[in-house]
């Protein structure tokens, strides 16, 4: 059992690191807006991970199917909001109320939770690494009982573990860089998240027109 929630914790953890559009997010917010916005995006990240793990646990088969079926839809629609997160950094001056020289921080906002929730839905291969994770790992999932949950909330805590580090770290990080930098550093992000985004509607849309779907 403990060996198990350890693994639970392990791959909270190994879902979390890839770097990809949702830490691209949290680097942002963290450099822009600080420790708290840049944790709160995070959690939005966590709070679908955690799904995803209970979906892995429960209804392995049902969500394969889904996403066999639908991934093309799936990689369009998640594409197109990836794009407008990334077009919405990119163009937005973080620090226009800002004099020189003062770089403030501010609380969490539920944008940055949702913005955070939206962009982890929309890769479809996020839940299939959870599966590979939960596979490479082998944690026995068959007993269905009382003792599952232990290890899904291992799996959420070591991830609001570490995107409270990662965030901590980059919002820390930001005292090195005046007001300039950050700035093109939000800019740079947000057109990364943009090409990642038209990459996502481009494959979803051929999907769609020349094989169907399928």
């Amino acid at each position: 059992m403990l060996l198990d929630i350890l693994k639970g914790f392990i791959i909270g953890i190994c879902a979390s690191v890839p770097l990809g559009p949702i830490a691209i997010l949290v680097i942002q917010k963290s450099l822009s807006d600080g420790h708290k916005a840049g944790f709160f995006a995070g959690l939005g990240a966590c709070l679908v991970d955690t799904i995803f793990a209970v979906i892995a646990v429960f209804a392995l088969a049902i969500a394969e199917t889904f996403i066999e079926n639908y991934s093309d839809l799936i990689m369009a629609g998640g594409g197109i909001v990836v794009t407008l997160l990334g077009c919405s950094m990119t163009l937005k001056d973080p620090f226009r109320k800002m004099e020189p020289g003062d770089v403030k921080t501010r609380g969490a906002s539920p944008k940055d939770f949702l913005q955070a929730v939206a962009t982890t839905v929309s890769n479809p291969g996020a839940i299939l690494v959870m599966f590979a994770l939960f596979a490479f790992f082998q944690v026995d999932v068959s007993d269905r009982s009382f003792r599952i949950y232990p290890i899904i909330l291992a799996v959420a805590a070591s991830s609001i573990a570490y995107w409270f580090f990662f965030s901590w770290f980059f919002s820390n990080w930001r005292k090195a860089f005046d007001m300039k930098k950050i700035m093109w550093l939000n800019r740079i992000a947000g057109i990364i998240i943009i090409i990642i985004g038209l990459a996502l509607i481009g494959e979803g849309a051929f999907d769609l027109l020349f094989t169907g779907g399928k």
